[in-house]
């Protein structure tokens, strides 16, 4: 069976988006994949790059598993050099035909009789407004689509006086902050980014911090590259999952001395070379709460700043007011110290959300909370004919979205997945979880971490894509490559060209080659 005569409407052109629309149109969908940005890219797009960005992951694990990055970038590509690479597969996979750039979607309502969907667009150029309509959606718009920046109090009375308060990723240009004293409000890893490129030109720079946290250097002791420790299958072993298994089970149940063991080195080693005793930058807890909400890799040569003074952290403390002071813009924090701020850089985290979608539909898909509830991050629990991809924030962001886009293919051409009520009680365990784990951080239920290859291989299982046992055990060990996954969709669609070619032989139309689930194999 394939996709041939269904049409389906993609929302985003990032990563999670450009996967979805090459698979769905391998498989004979008619794609159309839109964008508010000029180019693809999503977060690497040019419009919200900010200065001194660069991945988290090194080249060799942040990538499609059919689309290596270049030989020549470097370890950790800049954020220019992703959206390059994500242009280059673009033209690669033949995917510009597909592309509505520089298009907003303003509506995308459901039929409630046929449930396919009216996607309302306005192309921003022209500010023409066009209304097709679709089989099926995927939203691809990302967890990290909309910054958020605080509702400060005296904004208004700030930017009078001359002030500039702006999210991180609206901030392109290092010249505008040359002579300028800045204040960065954040502790994530574009929050010092942002501080250490801005340093080499502000006045002053200080980062407001209302929570210090763990941070992993690039190599740890300058020699074992953090690719080892984080992006493997035993550094999710070390947490506590809530079905754990095998290994993993030793390591939080009997073995848990060698679990403790090994994130106790590790701590030693990081909290010395990245100097917190020296700054005064030591987090609250242990070293395992790194993986509270999110991982966070440390800014090369920010702490090197601190400690010479060049960046000040105010730790523990919030912008209470903005308002001018003498003629010039002030942050005055809640502990009353005041603090000039020509330009503020909110780097305060991103709202999930589908503002296309009518307020009817999102209450079927949230909770009374706001959390999204999806199956395996993808498939709505009460609206048909929709899917998301790319709303688990992950460790491998490329093989996720794959993953996911694998899965809703599989589901497109009658792949089985289990009945509704048992999906329900599966969401809700699972965000309970997730919610407790993560101490209140889930991101509206999209946080996977630290459980990245862990959902990836529940996801791959459940359609009988998953790699085998040699693969996966190699990776309890070594960094997971993408690259091990590319006969998923080539054995996708080796799977349906032999049921239609049965169908054919049987005289009639081809059939669903559903997937059986076995509640017993949710592993």
């Amino acid at each position: 069976m394939t996709g041939r005569g269904r049409s389906v409407a993609v929302v985003g052109a990032g990563i999670a988006g450009l996967c979805s629309a090459k698979l769905l149109s391998e498989f004979g969908f008619d794609v159309h994949v839109y964008d508010l940005t000029p180019d693809v890219g999503g977060v690497w797009s040019v419009t919200r790059r900010y200065p001194g960005v660069t991945t988290q992951n090194n080249k060799g694990t942040y990538a499609f598993s059919d689309f290596p990055m270049p030989d020549e970038y470097p370890e950790w590509p800049t954020g220019e050099q992703v959206q390059r690479y994500l242009e280059g597969y673009v033209e690669h996979f033949g995917l510009r035909r597909l592309l509505r750039l520089g298009t907003e979607v303003v509506a995308a309502e459901q039929d409630p009789e046929s449930e396919r969907w009216t996607v309302t667009s306005r192309n921003l150029d022209s500010d023409e407004t066009a209304v097709e309509a679709y089989d099926y959606l995927v939203v691809a718009n990302g967890i990290f689509c909309d910054p958020f920046i605080p509702p400060y109090e005296g904004k208004e009375e700030y930017e009078a006086a001359g002030g500039r308060l702006c999210a991180a990723s609206d901030f392109h240009d290092l010249a505008d902050a040359a002579g300028r004293d800045v204040l960065v409000v954040g502790y994530g890893k574009s929050s010092c980014d942002v501080a250490e490129a801005l340093s080499e030109v502000a006045a002053s720079t200080t980062v407001v911090a209302r929570e210090v946290t763990w941070k992993m250097p690039r190599k740890l002791a300058n020699v074992l590259n953090y690719k080892y420790i984080l992006l493997t299958r035993l550094s999710e072993g070390l947490f506590e999952h809530i079905e754990q298994r095998g290994f993993g089970r030793f390591l939080t149940g009997r073995g848990k001395f060698v679990r403790n063991g090994l994130l106790g080195s590790i701590e030693k080693v990081a909290r010395r070379q990245l100097r917190f005793d020296r700054t005064g930058l030591v987090p609250e807890g242990s070293f395992e709460r790194i993986v509270r909400h999110a991982v966070s890799l440390a800014t090369e040569g920010f702490y090197e700043k601190v400690e010479a003074g060049t960046i000040s952290v105010r730790r523990g403390r919030s912008i209470a007011v903005l308002r001018e002071k003498d003629g010039r813009p002030v942050a005055e924090l809640d502990d009353g110290s005041v603090l000039p701020a020509d330009v503020i850089v909110c780097a305060t985290g991103f709202v999930q959300r589908v503002p296309f979608l009518s307020a009817a539909v999102q209450e079927r898909l949230l909770d009374d909370d706001g959390n999204f509830l999806l199956y395996r991050q993808i498939l709505p629990n009460d609206v048909a004919n929709l899917y998301f991809v790319g709303y688990g924030s992950s460790l491998f962001s490329p093989l996720s979205a794959e993953v996911a886009a694998l899965w809703t293919v599989n589901h497109l051409l009658g792949g089985e997945i289990p009945p509704v009520e048992k999906r329900r009680e599966f969401v809700r365990t699972r965000l309970n979880w997730m919610i407790e784990r993560t101490e209140g951080k889930q991101a509206r239920g999209t946080n996977i971490i630290p459980f990245s290859l862990r959902h990836v291989d529940e996801v791959l299982d459940e359609i009988g894509l998953n790699v085998g046992p040699g693969t996966r055990f190699l990776q309890w060990l070594l960094p997971a490559r993408p690259s091990s996954y590319r006969h998923a969709a080539q054995e996708l669609k080796r799977r349906h060209s032999v049921a239609d070619k049965k169908a054919a032989s049987n005289g009639h139309a081809s059939t669903n080659m559903p997937i059986p689930w076995d509640e017993t194999d949710r592993r």
